[in-house]
């Protein structure tokens, strides 16, 4: 069992008493994904029909394929979005609407600062069984600009309950969260809705940033975001550490997103890229690496 290290981390240290030293939730890892076609993964959602299944999608540049896995890492089949196209897809989510499990696919990345609009691909999730291969179109998708110019996304959730799509920033200090219709009215390019910057969580030193690029080391970004399935948690995922934010029922997300929050550091576990809930206080997490290790853990709540 690997140690970690959790801390609470207060909104204003200035004014906040010291961290709670608490006995860690463990991280295990419980799996390796044994499919060869998995070797960069950016994405991961729990599926809604099987609750011991997880889908994972590639990095930018693979073929618009969504892969099944079990928790034990054995592939049990994909589905290939088609047409679309997986220009720099980089994060996952599922969610029920009208009684229906969907799967949402984010093609936010741009690594250059580039891109004037991204897509979200949403599709209904297929049952799958005897490790098929599934080829559908999309049931909807949702083009998009920034409303302050292009910006690197990683960490895309799905709120059902209230018809939104969470997204947060990855390259911007703090990191913005902006919002998104999840079902809009027409097909026409949208501008997301800016709601602010989540500025609980760390910020980078002046010597952070001097050694990044060097050391290639960009610990404070944010690669992944996913929301618990009761709508009354999130977990924020960075290169470092797992933040858990709890949320009151009328809460807005910006609001939660800025509250102290558990910390769970990541120790020497590195590329970690992809998160999801798998169950009330429990997610699994992977890196962008070939038979990558998915990790679990437990006791958030």
């Amino acid at each position: 069992m690997k140690k970690t290290l959790v801390t609470l981390l207060p909104l204003f240290a200035a004014c906040s008493p010291a961290p709670d030293a608490t006995e860690p939730p463990p991280i295990r890892e419980i799996a390796r994904i044994a499919s060869a076609d998995i070797v960069e993964a950016s994405g991961l959602a729990q599926s809604r029909l099987h609750p011991d299944r997880l889908w994972i999608v590639n990095d930018g540049g693979s073929p618009p394929v969504l892969h099944a896995i079990g928790t034990n890492g054995a592939s049990e089949g994909s589905l290939t979005l088609e047409p679309s196209t997986n220009v720099d897809w980089e994060a996952m989510a599922s969610f029920e609407l009208d009684e229906r499990a969907w799967l949402l696919v984010a093609d936010t990345g741009d690594n250059e600062g580039a891109r004037v609009t991204g897509t979200i691909y949403v599709v209904e999730e297929p049952p799958l069984g005897g490790n098929t291969d599934v080829v559908k179109p999309p049931d909807w998708s949702v083009s998009f600009r920034w409303p302050d110019g292009p910006q690197d996304c990683e960490a895309v959730a799905v709120d059902a309950a209230n018809g939104r799509i969470l997204l947060l920033s990855k390259r911007s200090i703090p990191a913005v969260l902006y919002e998104l219709p999840l079902r809009p009215a027409s097909d026409d390019v949208i501008t997301a809705t800016r709601l602010g910057p989540v500025d609980s969580l760390p910020q980078p030193t002046a010597d952070d940033l001097a050694r990044a690029a060097p050391e290639r080391n960009w610990h404070w970004q944010p690669t992944a975001l996913d929301v618990a399935p009761d709508g009354r948690a999130a977990v924020i995922l960075t290169y470092r550490a797992v933040y858990h934010f709890d949320k009151t029922n009328d809460e807005p997300w910006i609001e939660a997103l800025r509250k102290p929050t558990t910390v769970i550091d990541l120790g020497g576990i590195r590329e970690a890229e992809a998160i999801a809930f798998v169950d009330q206080g429990v997610v699994l997490f992977t890196v962008e690496a070939p038979a990558a290790p998915l990790y679990r853990i437990e006791a958030l709540r």
